[in-house]
């Protein structure tokens, strides 16, 4: 690997010198030099690479810690953060149950993998040439033996060449955890919309709550590394028995 040597902070503009050692460890995350579930080098060795101070280095590895990113295992090290992991499995799914620990124990009922013709949202987020499709997959989730989720996913076609429904009902992984094994893709981050809509008669049959029951809309995008689209996902929630929550700072 390339050596770098950041240029030393002289101004407001430029990025803190940890921040340029976030972006090269990101750099080297999308170039495949540390897969999922890999362990990076050590703090020590990567300040001798970077010539930066171990300090700085720790810094960066915090914020992507912070991120759900890397993941720092005591006296073993840090390692690249998979979809396949408990801690980092669910990351994305904010709903939580109003009185059980066990809020987040969900089982996937797959209901169909098509290709077809994409919308101009996808084109757009996608970036999609012409004759390229989108698969949408639908899908129901339980959450505590109970039909809570009912959602839509939208992945461009070409990236994940080869998705069935066979694949996804024979799937014991994670979804997102199959994506990353089956297709490359890892997912890092995404951008939500909420709101609250009423209950389609069909999502309203899936879901045992009668038609107009007040749903929580959420769309997703996903992003890979270099803030790659790769994954439009719409999803209505039941909150009869669970809430949204997140974390902000």
């Amino acid at each position: 690997m390339t050596e770098f040597r950041p240029k030393p902070e002289r101004t407001a503009s430029f990025s803190p010198l940890y921040k340029q050692i976030k972006d090269l460890l990101l750099q080297s995350l999308e170039a495949g030099d540390y897969k999922p579930g890999e362990s990076i080098p050590s703090e020590q060795e990567l300040a001798n690479r970077y010539q930066v101070s171990q300090g700085t280095v720790r810094k960066a590895i915090d914020e992507l810690s912070a991120e759900n990113v890397l993941i720092r295992r005591q006296g073993k090290g840090t390692f690249v953060a998979t979809h396949h992991e408990a801690e980092v499995r669910y990351r994305f799914l904010r709903l939580f149950a109003d009185n059980s620990d066990d809020s987040k124990r969900a089982q996937s009922h797959f209901l169909s993998c098509e290709e077809q013709e994409p919308s101009a949202e996808h084109k757009r987020v996608f970036e999609l040439n012409r004759d390229e499709k989108v698969i949408c997959i639908k899908r129901v989730m339980n959450l505590l033996d109970h039909p809570t989720i009912y959602e839509e996913i939208y992945l461009p076609a070409n990236t994940y060449k080869g998705m069935s429904l066979a694949l996804l009902v024979d799937n014991r992984d994670p979804l997102y955890g199959l994506f990353e094994s089956k297709f490359g893709v890892q997912l890092i981050r995404c951008d939500e919309k909420l709101k609250a809509v009423g209950a389609p008669a069909d999502v309203a049959t899936l879901l045992q709550v009668s038609e107009d029951t007040p749903l929580l809309s959420i769309e997703r995008v996903s992003y890979t590394f270099g803030d790659k689209p790769m994954e439009i996902r719409t999803g209505l929630y039941s909150t009869e028995h669970h809430h949204y929550r997140n974390s902000l700072y």
